[in-house]
């Protein structure tokens, strides 16, 4: 791959066109050298100039520009990622079988790097058989054939179909341009629970007791299940304004307690539940009924805290046969151990079947884009998990349940 990863960003002619300029401006932000092969009718949603101006590359949509460099086989073959943003159903049917009328189908062809499409279409067309077929036809050729999002469509209609955020875009193909094997789909039957993000508990109608999860890394853990094919409930707490993940059942709670009850009743259809939210261990024993004033004649208020339930530990003890939980941990070394150390103690206290550690302090894991830590198993093997992207450590997480549910 070169220093700059080279991507071919394909813009199919749909009204979400619109959207892949988000796309390619969040890419060349981060340094990736995008040119964009839009369609014929893709420019009529999008000038070929706006392209031009956000890529700094020219933009052509047929086979007969630039011929004695043969483009058409060239573009396809130096590229280090091909996206298609939006796809029609019409591209993904041209795609399937083969067909090759202009520059974008040319380059599909002569692609051999990793290639991902992102439909966007009304439902009706994207749960027709034939559109169907041709999905699991690029599937089953590698190719990554991403899930819609559901919501609003064109017109008055809503439904499966939406193109998913461009900001999940621009993070699943940074995925694929650092792992292009971690979007496989092999969770597809699975029911998979996540949790995510930071609990608050209210001290009084304006204040909490909260903590500095953003919800990156749960929201990560399920985005990359839904791609690989797992059916997703997502449980989220308070989250950093985050775009909901495409193909994802979201549920917002906001509580340790609210939290409890919305996990334990999704875990009892699920094959694995991931617990990765950041749930106060405490909750203020009462909450005042109005604000909490600060005041020289009054002396300082005392807070008096109760524990909160244990979700992990409840959900080990309520699992269903072959359920596979997976819990996490966010630690610092002190005196009494390492971070590993009081990892190794959680893992056996609570009986899950996978833990993964997380150092925290001084930028690492909290609110930031990259984690790194430790995958612990029951059975005593111990994995690093080098720096990456959040999406990144999904996917290594993903493998390990993976080949845990086939021991």
């Amino acid at each position: 791959m070169s220093e700059r990863p080279r991507v071919v960003l394909g813009v199919g002619g749909g009204i979400a066109a619109y959207k892949a300029c988000e796309v390619l401006r969040r890419l060349t932000e981060s340094g990736h050298d995008v040119r964009v092969v839009p369609t014929a009718a893709a420019l009529n949603f999008v000038g070929a100039a706006t392209f031009e101006a956000l890529s700094g590359h020219p933009v052509h949509t047929g086979v007969f520009t630039e011929v004695p460099e043969v483009q058409h086989v060239r573009v396809g073959k130096e590229a280090d990622l091909v996206l298609v943003v939006p796809a029609t159903a019409d591209l993904l049917a041209r795609a399937a079988h083969g067909l090759a009328d202009d520059l974008l189908t040319n380059t599909l062809l002569t692609a051999r790097c990793p290639v991902a499409f992102f439909p966007a279409m009304h439902t009706e067309m994207w749960e027709h058989p034939a559109t169907r077929d041709n999905v699991a036809l690029l599937r089953s050729r590698g190719v990554v054939v991403a899930e819609p999002a559901s919501g609003r469509l064109t017109g008055v209609d809503t439904g499966k179909g939406r193109l998913p955020d461009p900001a999940e875009i621009a993070d699943l193909a940074r995925l694929l341009l650092a792992r292009p094997d971690a979007l496989p789909r092999d969770l597809h039957g699975l029911r998979v629970v996540v949790s995510a993000g930071g609990t608050r508990e209210p001290l009084d109608p304006v204040r909490y007791l909260g903590n500095r999860s953003s919800g990156k890394q749960g929201y990560a853990l399920a985005r990359v299940a839904a791609q690989r094919g797992a059916e997703v409930v997502l449980v989220a707490a308070h989250t950093a304004a985050l775009p909901e993940p495409a193909g994802v059942d979201l549920r917002h709670v906001s509580t340790a307690l609210e939290m409890r009850d919305a996990v334990l009743e999704a875990a009892q259809a699920a094959d694995v539940v991931v617990m990765a939210a950041a749930v106060a261990d405490f909750r203020p024993a009462a909450r005042a009924e109005h604000k909490i004033k600060k005041s020289e004649d009054r002396p300082d208020p005392e807070i008096s805290l109760v524990r909160n339930p244990d979700i992990l530990a409840e959900l080990v003890e309520n699992r269903k046969p072959d359920q596979v939980i997976v819990g996490f941990a966010a630690e610092t070394g002190d005196e009494q151990g390492s971070v590993l150390d009081h990892a190794r103690a959680k893992l056996r206290r609570k009986g899950c079947d996978l833990l993964v550690v997380n150092a925290v302090g001084d930028g690492r894991a909290f609110e930031v884009e990259d984690n790194a830590g430790w995958l612990l198993a029951a059975d005593g093997t111990e994995r690093a998990i080098p720096l990456g992207s959040k999406a990144q450590l999904a996917a290594t997480l993903w493998d390990a349940v993976s080949e845990y549910g086939k021991r």
